[in-house]
């Protein structure tokens, strides 16, 4: 079974590579990379006629090659991934669905842990969503590092970790605290020292959802 991963930044990669390599080693991975989504994503206010293009060629693309499922890891481009997905016949997953619907079973006070700043208002809509249509309320607190990033992507992991645990430190009061991004995972352990609740993250959670609903749901769903 292929299985494609659509990035907009190369520091998602190896952490969704290890979510599968544990969760659903069997599988043949095929990624596509577009880092200029992620540049423009940033320099842009909102999403662009142009980037919701890109991102459905994407998909297509991905479609074209036999992909069984799709999975994109860059979680600043919810919109653009929901309209592409309603075109196919195949499952399309956006980067936080599965953690938010993980996170919103834990409880009412939510946290996210964000590094790219262009994502949060859209996966703040996106958690708005999942809640009205699990009928659940909850209350959201979200903290965001861009410096930590930055580090990660000049080589700096630890940096990065340590910078997320800084933060994390602010949010003892929470029932679930969510890690924003694919790239932001790797920081579990170094944040799960700050709080005592539960911390996700997108790659497993949506490596998991992934699997079942291409064991029993054809559209995705």
């Amino acid at each position: 079974m292929r299985i494609v991963l659509i990035h907009a930044v190369q520091v998602a990669m190896p952490p969704v590579a290890a979510a599968f390599a544990e969760h659903w080693p069997e599988v043949e991975l095929v990624n596509l990379l577009d880092d200029a989504l992620s540049v423009d994503r940033e320099r842009a206010t909102d999403l662009t006629p142009a980037m919701m293009q890109r991102i459905d060629a994407l998909a297509g693309y991905a479609e074209n090659v036999g992909a069984a499922g799709i999975l994109f890891t860059c979680s600043a481009f919810g919109p653009a991934i929901e309209a592409t997905r309603t075109r196919r016949a195949l499952p399309v997953l956006k980067p936080n669905e599965a953690m938010f619907e993980l996170a919103l079973a834990q409880g009412i006070r939510l946290g996210l842990l964000a590094t790219f700043p262009p994502s949060v208002a859209s996966m703040a809509d996106e958690l708005r969503d999942a809640a009205a249509r699990a009928g659940r309320c909850y209350a959201l607190r979200t903290v965001c590092v861009p410096e930590a990033l930055r580090a990660l992507k000049a080589g700096d992991a630890r940096h990065h970790d340590d910078l997320l645990a800084a933060a994390a430190a602010g949010f003892n009061d929470v029932d679930a605290l969510m890690l924003a991004h694919f790239s932001t995972s790797r920081a579990r352990p170094a944040v799960e020292e700050r709080v005592s609740a539960p911390v996700l993250t997108s790659p497993d959670s949506a490596v998991i959802a992934l699997r079942k609903r291409l064991a029993g749901d054809s559209r995705g769903r």
